[in-house]
């Protein structure tokens, strides 16, 4: 019988080494062996000759084959295994990865199996077994291999389903998982976050209170039991005595006739005191019982509270992956988020509001789309998916208050991310229409236990949601015409901000790569719509959320009005008489004052009175000013979108015209060109005349135009009529912001000083005549300002006319760049985005400025180093950028004494990873050497290390330069 099993055990070995097909059917023939034959002695001697066998290091099939024999038994015989685990172990230390993953798999299983045993079947080592096989899987959470991490964690993953659940294991699992998500391997980050999903969706924690995670609810219930055991006193027995207070004792106390002579002494108890000491005694089990009872309590609070905190610091890390790379990693986080929110812990919020973002997921594969429609999956698991029991109108209800929920808190990010998400799911049909209905019933109720909040979110969902469907707006303009435009928004101007978006999607803006249509047909300026617009700018108002409503109402009138220029002219004109005319009505009745009430002395309230009064008239001009400025910017878009109406017009005419009987070539400019003045309708006073002629008519009037013709003159308006023409509105209030800003001491109010600035900056962008004349006095307001808002505005305005006016900012953007060091850190955010948009986009032409970019890589704030890394990122990839401005980078950074020596090291290391050709590092370094005469000993020498060690150069020219070099500098 011997030599047979011999046979079959080398036979087994070597299908196993050269077959791997051969090891699952090799696993089943020892089972039947074991199961059918009763004999586990073949599986035994191959499992020890196995646990001995040494591979080669370029053998993949052994090892591979081995690991799924391995596996495959430890399911089918576990009993049989567990014996050979001692040997098994030595795979462990093995260099191939996939004979450890092999070992991880058998101890998993090997775990299943005795959790699973009757107590009548696990053995006297029971629970040291298991406690070692979980050591084993621990301590696999830092293999140096990420497929043995991975693997450990899928062993974790199964192991949370069994019935047994090893609350202190799991504690341990979830503290490991926590940490691996900052694992540099994407597979292991997303094995982790899943398994604190599973961790959490299978939490012990459910026997009482339900299985709910709130912090604040645990800690709660943990002080009231700790309350209760202060208020339990516990029994005489159960107290700790003083061992200090204990006195040395005699040990002749302790002698025979002593204990005699004490029993003797005792007097017996009466029957009450008998009684007395019974009901004593019960109490004081009953209390012990209690006392062991609130005890085992806040033990499991306790251990409750330390998995929440747990998950409380890995909701940040994971709200990092989900900017991740790794869709599949992205999409694991989600779910992460959805189980912890429908477990209610805290930190789900933030992250479920950082998953809005992932709307923009952009992809050309599938991948792409998969995260956007599980982000659409999971909102509507978490806000659009009523309770089953609910009714329809219940379910509205829910659902409308879910998305009102939504904008509380909300940053302009989020609301646009938002906008696009409702947006989709509106196009896709997924919100029901009895929710629109009851988002208009919360706007437009007039009662007031509305909030300010819930008006103001229902009108911003139902924007949301008309720039998919513009029925929503037009069919309810009453109801926003009556809230929004009328009493209620007079009082909250935020809510008459909404409402004015909301109005603006009416006429929606086509998004690249829609079919163009022909626009809708815009409103005349006698229509209640603009009538109101144009009123509820016209009020007046003292508060700070004036200006954002008047931004929106401008843009609204010029999304909806036929001729927006006569009407925001009217605007203007009856808002300056409104901020001047009183100044002159003071003027008039102090010159008729007597000479006696000149002479008098004015009182403390006559000062305070005018000290208002001066502060009223600078915010009454300072919105006056916001209003010539952004109608200006307005008008340059109302023209850009006349060319562009021109242009469809006359391609549609000239698409339809040899369907005629007669066909006529299209004929060049043979016509006077269009007149300017014609145009330009800030020049103007009287209105236009009712016959006017229609679109098609005009176009007949201009068919011997071309389009050059057409765009010359349109250049010709907003370069000389918009600011300069003699019957111009706007030509009045060039002058006059210019002396605003200049002469700040005569005009010290900051909010005056911060829209002139504003108002000058737009002015600015419409003519380069006014940009070329007014760009030192931004330029020195840029410097000088104290206030940061004043700074970023002015920095986006920069960017805006080094796109306009190249020719003119080309020269001036190291002033651009001066303010990546600026003290504020959102002036310094704002920099940056307006410089990396020039830059990538091919604005600015970058002229060794790149090192001021570099630096912001190691900036205190983290969204700029962030930003600053992605920058270099996007950069890298047009045509080694980095490569050709690395030595100036370099430069600039050796020589500016601010830079640190660690962070001088990390920039130019990560500056270094983006020269991906290893051919271009030898003559880079020698051009750096050749010019390290501007960069110290020290701080030369780290850089020369950094990227020795970065790009992996052995190149003996390199070497040999780089010492002669070092040994002259010495």
């Amino acid at each position: 019988m011997l030599i047979p099993a011999a046979g079959a055990q080398t036979t087994i070995i070597q299908n196993l080494s050269y077959f791997e097909h051969l090891s699952e059917p090799m696993a089943e023939l020892l089972w039947t062996l074991n199961e059918h034959y009763d004999y586990p002695q073949l599986a035994e001697e191959i499992l020890r000759e196995l646990s001995n066998k040494e591979f080669n290091s370029n053998d993949l099939k052994g090892p591979k084959s081995v690991s799924t024999f391995i596996t495959k038994i430890s399911e089918l015989v576990p009993r049989l295994v567990i014996k050979q685990m001692a040997a098994l172990a030595k795979l462990l230390e093995s260099e191939s990865y996939t004979l450890r993953c092999a070992i991880i798999e058998v101890c998993g299983n090997l775990i299943a199996m005795l959790s699973k045993q009757e107590e009548e079947e696990r053995s006297e080592n029971h629970k040291g077994q298991i406690n070692a096989f979980f050591d084993v899987l621990e301590e696999r959470f830092l293999d140096v291999n990420p497929y043995c991490r991975c693997r450990a964690i899928q062993v974790f993953l199964r192991l949370c389903d069994l019935d047994q659940k090893f609350p202190k294991r799991r504690q341990a699992a979830a503290e490991l998982a926590a940490r691996s998500l900052e694992d540099k391997s994407s597979n292991v980050r997303r094995n982790a976050i899943k398994l604190l999903g599973k961790l959490v969706s299978t939490h012990p924690f459910a026997v009482l209170h339900g299985g709910l995670l709130s912090y604040n609810d645990w800690n709660g219930r943990l002080e009231a039991v700790d309350a209760e055991i202060s208020a339990l006193k516990p029994p005489e027995e159960l107290q700790e005595k003083n061992v200090a207070a204990d006195q040395t004792v005699d040990d002749d106390l302790f002698d025979e006739p002593t204990e005699a002579e004490k029993d003797a002494d005792q007097v017996p108890m009466t029957h009450e005191q008998k009684i007395a000491a019974m009901e004593k005694a019960q109490q004081e089990v009953a209390t012990a019982e209690a006392l062991n009872k609130l005890q085992l309590t806040r033990r499991y609070y306790l251990e409750a509270l330390k998995f929440v905190e747990v998950l409380h610091d890995a909701s940040p890390v994971a709200t990092q992956l989900l900017s991740s790379k790794n869709k599949s990693e992205v999409i694991e986080v989600m779910d992460f988020f959805v189980i912890t929110d429908a477990h209610k812990v805290e930190t789900a919020r933030a992250g479920i509001r950082r998953m809005l973002r992932l709307i923009w997921t952009k992809g050309n594969s599938d991948e792409g789309k998969g995260v956007q429609t599980h982000l659409i999956e999971c909102y509507k698991g978490l806000f659009f998916d009523a309770p089953d029991s609910f009714t329809a109108n219940d379910a509205s209800n829910y659902i409308a208050r879910n998305m009102i929920s939504l904008t509380f808190g909300a940053t302009p990010a989020e609301l646009t991310s938002l906008e696009q998400l409702l947006c989709t799911m509106q196009k896709g049909g997924l919100v029901n229409a009895l929710v629109v209905q009851k988002l208009w019933q919360v706007y437009g109720v007039q009662k007031k236990e509305v909030s300010k909040n819930q008006r103001r979110g229902a009108i911003i969902v139902l924007g949301m949601l008309s720039l998919a469907d513009p029925d929503i707006v037009v069919q309810e303009m009453e109801i926003c015409l009556r809230i929004g435009l009328g009493e209620l928004g007079r009082r909250d101007l935020g809510l008459a901000r909404y409402t004015c978006i909301a109005l603006r999607r009416i006429h929606a803006p086509r998004k690249k790569g829609e079919k163009e249509e022909a626009p809708p047909a815009k409103l005349t300026n006698d229509h209640a719509l603009l009538s109101r617009l144009a009123a509820i700018i016209e009020h007046p108002s003292d508060s700070k959320e004036w200006f954002g409503m008047a931004e929106q109402a401008v843009s609204a009138i010029y999304a909806l009005s036929k001729h927006p220029d006569t009407l925001c002219t009217d605007v203007i004109r009856r808002k300056t008489k409104a901020v001047f005319q009183p100044q002159r009505k003071r003027a008039s009745s102090d010159i008729s004052m007597t000479d006696a009430d000149q002479s008098a002395v004015a009182s403390p309230q006559d000062e305070v009175s005018k000290q208002d009064e001066r502060q009223k008239s600078a915010l009454s001009l300072s919105q006056l000013l916001f209003l010539v400025g952004h109608v200006a910017i307005k008008q340059i878009v109302h023209l850009e979108l006349c060319e562009q109406d021109f242009k469809r017009r006359k391609a549609e005419k000239e698409k339809h015209a040899p369907t005629n009987n007669t066909v006529k070539p299209p004929r060049k400019s043979v016509g006077p060109p269009i007149s300017p003045v014609k145009k330009g309708s800030k020049k103007t006073t009287s209105s236009k005349k009712d016959d006017e002629p229609t679109g098609d008519e005009e176009l007949d009037l201009m068919a011997g135009t071309n389009e050059d013709d057409f765009a010359d003159s349109l250049a010709y308006i907003r370069e000389h009529e918009l600011l300069y023409g003699t019957h111009s509105l706007l030509s009045n209030f060039g002058p006059l912001v210019a002396e605003i800003c200049a002469r700040n001491d005569i005009y010290p109010d900051t909010t005056l000083q911060a829209q002139a600035a504003l108002c000058m900056a737009k002015l600015m962008c419409v003519s380069s005549t006014y940009c070329e004349a007014q760009l030192g006095l931004l330029i020195t307001i840029l410097e000088r300002s104290g206030d940061a808002v004043v700074r970023s505005n002015l920095v986006v305005a920069l960017g805006d006319m080094a796109v306009c006016f190249n020719h003119l900012i080309d020269e001036n953007t190291d002033f651009l760049y001066r303010r990546l060091n600026d003290a504020d850190v959102s002036v310094r955010r704002t920099c940056l985005m307006t410089l990396t948009f020039l830059i990538l986009a091919g604005q600015v032409k970058v002229k060794g400025q790149l090192g001021e970019m570099a630096k912001c890589v190691e900036d205190a704030d983290k969204r700029i180093a962030d930003m600053g890394r992605m920058f270099f990122a996007e950069l890298a990839t047009k045509d080694n950028a980095v490569y050709n401005h690395f030595v100036d980078m370099f430069s600039l950074l050796s020589m500016d004494e601010k830079v640190g020596e660690d962070s001088f090291r990390r920039i130019v290391k990560f500056l270094a990873g983006f020269v991906e050709k290893v051919r271009l590092f030898p003559p880079l370094f020698l051009v750096i050497v050749c010019s390290g005469s501007f960069a110290t000993d020290a701080r030369f020498f780290c850089c020369r290390i950094n990227m020795l060690r970065t790009s992996r150069l052995n190149s003996r020219r390199a070497c040999r330069g780089a010492s002669l070099r070092g040994s002259g500098m010495m």
